[in-house]
């Protein structure tokens, strides 16, 4: 008798293997999967079926962007019990007004600070969460809860769990895509990213645009005049037979089958990849729009418009991360809110708008998702003279796409943005959201571990209905 592993795995030989159980899955042959009937979603109709997630690490502070307090200027450098007897890292200080100037923008009237001059144009495009909650104010377990639904590091995150419920849009790039800050990795590293206890093949694929090579060992080095192309396929011959033994003596193991995709998946991708990597292509109006012409935003808007060129050729999930990890370069505004928020600011704002420009300009915004968050945000005293402090109390993000009610907001913090109020949400809610669009019940995407039926919103969570069409 021939067990399904074994069939799927000899039938076709190789690599074919592979390639055909990837297609019986994709036809719903070997487990859930997207329905033609629901717009490609699992369980329900979608509204989108692609998503960018721009993530700002290091907690950007709410009340010097998009969360306009007057309360805080009336109090200003005035002592208020906000009954803690220290933060994150420091005493509370002062009551600190936001240093910068505030308006209001579009039909929304949307309050937003000089910082962001480029979004606030953007204004009647977005809808915010103005109360999302952390249940933690300490970097590392801050980002896993916002990326992952836990606060400790081994599951599965939001990116991983898209890749696994819907499959791949494409056969020659990966499902999700990762574009990490030149300056480094965010707080956790690739922990950020990981698929967890699901197939290692759902983790996410880092790729660095601004990096001379951007897909690591994808091609030989150019120094390597002895590796031809009758080489290269010997050599993979070899390691395909090896690889096939070591999986029938480990059969569960989903690291080697994830391997063995991932040899099939770069051969792909060396064609299909210097194609979406080659930004030359783009006109001159597109790379002002991004800012990649611009020492300032260079980086981050290479990056965006990395992003959006990934998701008109098949990636299903891209996740932009500006500020890498660490004390420095990043929106972990410590020490001087009135020159570190700008410095790192200054460097999104215009890709930013110029992605959401260019994703509804070219109709994109149809059928993707485009999400802006932090893993918390900030305090709203001092921390010494004019820095501020972690606080998982409240912080904002936004949304953009279909079937999202544009230039709204859903809820409310305090008079002084240190707490959320009673209509505040946690990434439970912002989740279950982001995957109800994707036409996925997050209650049903499960995966038996360790004895528990896991999902990304752990055993919490609604869908926010006030913000859906």
């Amino acid at each position: 008798m021939v067990n399904r592993r074994d069939f799927v795995s000899q039938l076709g030989a190789g690599l074919g293997g592979v390639a055909l159980a990837q297609l019986l899955g994709s036809e719903g042959a070997l487990a859930d999967a997207p329905r033609p009937e629901f717009h490609g979603g699992l369980h329900h109709p979608a509204k989108v079926k692609r998503v960018i997630q721009l993530f700002m690490n290091g907690g950007v502070s709410q009340m010097d962007t998009f969360d306009y307090k007057p309360e805080l200027n009336k109090q200003d450098g005035k002592k208020v019990d906000f009954g803690v007897t220290s933060a994150a890292t420091s005493a509370p200080g002062n009551v600190m007004k936001s240093p910068f100037e505030w308006k209001q923008y579009g039909q929304s009237g949307r309050w937003v600070s000089s910082v962001f001059p480029r979004m606030a144009e953007c204004v009647d495009d977005l809808t915010f969460l103005m109360a999302l909650q952390s249940k933690t104010n300490v970097h590392g377990p801050a980002s896993f809860m916002m990326n992952t639904g836990f606060l400790s590091p081994g599951f599965p995150c939001m990116g991983g769990w898209i890749s696994y419920a819907l499959g791949r849009l494409s056969d020659n790039m990966p499902t999700f895509v990762v574009l990490p800050d030149p300056r480094g990795l965010p707080y956790n590293n690739t922990g950020n990213f990981s698929s967890g206890f699901l197939p290692a093949a759902h983790q996410g694929t880092v790729i660095r645009p601004t990096n001379p090579v951007p897909i690591a060992d994808l091609f030989p080095p150019s120094t390597a005049k002895f590796i031809t192309k009758d080489s290269e396929a010997a050599g993979l011959s070899l390691l395909e037979r090896l690889n096939r033994q070591h999986l029938a003596q480990n059969p569960g193991d989903s690291r080697l089958e994830a391997r063995i995709a991932s040899f099939e998946l770069a051969a792909k991708m060396q064609l299909s990849a210097p194609d979406v990597l080659d930004l030359t292509k783009e006109t001159k109006e597109i790379h002002t729009l991004y800012g990649t012409d611009d020492p300032v935003t260079a980086n981050f808007g290479r990056n965006c418009l990395t992003a959006r060129r990934m998701i008109e050729r098949g990636v299903r999930c891209v996740q932009v991360w500006s500020g890498a990890g660490g004390a420095s370069g990043n929106w972990d505004n410590h020490t001087d809110i009135h020159k570190e928020l700008p410095f790192i600011a200054n460097s999104v704002d215009k890709p930013i708008a110029g992605l959401l420009k260019d994703l509804k300009g070219r109709g994109l915004l149809d059928d993707t998702l485009l999400i802006w968050c932090s893993e918390f945000g900030r305090m709203p005293f001092t921390q010494g003279a004019t820095g501020r402090d972690h606080n998982g109390g409240t912080s904002v993000a936004w949304m953009a796409g279909a079937g999202l009610k544009p230039g709204i907001s859903h809820g409310e913090s305090d008079e002084f943005s240190f707490k959320a109020g009673p209509n505040g949400n946690y990434c439970y809610d912002f989740h279950a959201t982001i995957l109800h669009l994707l036409g996925i019940d997050h209650t049903r995407l499960t995966v038996r571990h360790n004895g528990i039926d896991r999902r990304l919103t752990d055993v919490h969570g609604h869908v926010i209905e006030e913000i859906l069409k």
